[in-house]
């Protein structure tokens, strides 16, 4: 199918989130720049999608090296119609520690770096966007942005932030044809990540990595968590036509971890 056929998509992050909602939206048609810090990752992607996926050295938190790739991808494919954010940190040192013992600084650096990349990106894209009457910038949240969970630090107070943030884009600029959506998931385990953040976990919980995984999946109604292929095919009909009438809103992907 081509459902993004003649759309332009740029994505902030290589990792297991981004290359594989990058590789999503070329299979569907789009024209799509990949764009993050890590090279290597880069060039495995640009390797694999085989001419459909083009990337560059990015910084998400730099506003003028973002500014200056988005000018650059209008420059050659005269317009922007989609832009999704998953860039992250690592978690050491943010998760898996109770709040008492947890740095300022330790607790303000997920905050600071989400919501910064987030509002720069967005609002880069939303400017070209806005100049052309159409858009959409995705983001992605996971589930502790609405419900309460122990050993977080300051990673609810981020992705809750961006959740905000994502509102406010709507509002703003909704009228001038510009959609906003967050997709919300569980924890994926088929991200990179996701071994750091459960072995963090498990050790806080004392228990092992085997017995947090099931204990996460107990609590989802159907016993399953997001899959990264749930989040691509979600930022697909999101981005597409079918998708037109969601803005300002989450997209709910947790199979009933969260109930809204």
């Amino acid at each position: 199918m081509d459902r993004l056929k003649d759309k332009v998509a740029v994505i902030y992050g290589s990792g297991g989130v981004g290359s594989t909602v990058a590789g999503a939206f070329a299979a569907e048609g789009a024209t799509v720049y990949l764009a993050a810090r890590n090279k290597a990752q880069l060039e495995a992607v640009e390797r694999a999608a085989a001419g459909r996926i083009t990337t560059a050295s990015v910084d998400a938190l730099d506003e003028d090296a973002v500014e200056a790739h988005l000018m650059k991808v209008v420059a050659e494919s005269g317009r922007i119609d989609i832009s999704f954010n998953a860039t992250g940190i690592p978690q050491t040192g943010h998760q898996g520690t109770a709040l008492t013992q947890l740095t300022v600084e330790n607790f303000l650096r997920p905050i600071t770096s989400y919501s910064k990349a987030h509002f720069i990106t967005a609002r880069a894209a939303a400017d070209h966007m806005c100049k052309q009457g159409a858009g959409l910038i995705l983001m992605n949240t996971p589930s502790p942005s609405r419900i309460s969970v122990p050993f977080m630090g300051g990673m609810p107070s981020a992705w809750s932030s961006v959740e905000a943030l994502s509102r406010t884009i709507s509002a703003e600029y909704g009228s001038a044809g510009v959609r906003s959506v967050c997709i919300l998931t569980s924890a994926m385990p088929d991200t990179p990540l996701i071994d750091e953040v459960y072995n963090l976990h498990a050790t806080a919980h004392g228990i092992s990595y085997e017995q947090f995984h099931t204990a996460m999946q107990n609590k989802t109604h159907t016993k399953r968590l997001t899959s990264i292929q749930d989040l691509a095919r979600a930022a697909v009909y999101l981005s597409s036509d079918d998708g037109s009438a969601m803005t300002g809103t989450v997209l709910n992907l947790t199979a009933g971890l969260v109930v809204n």
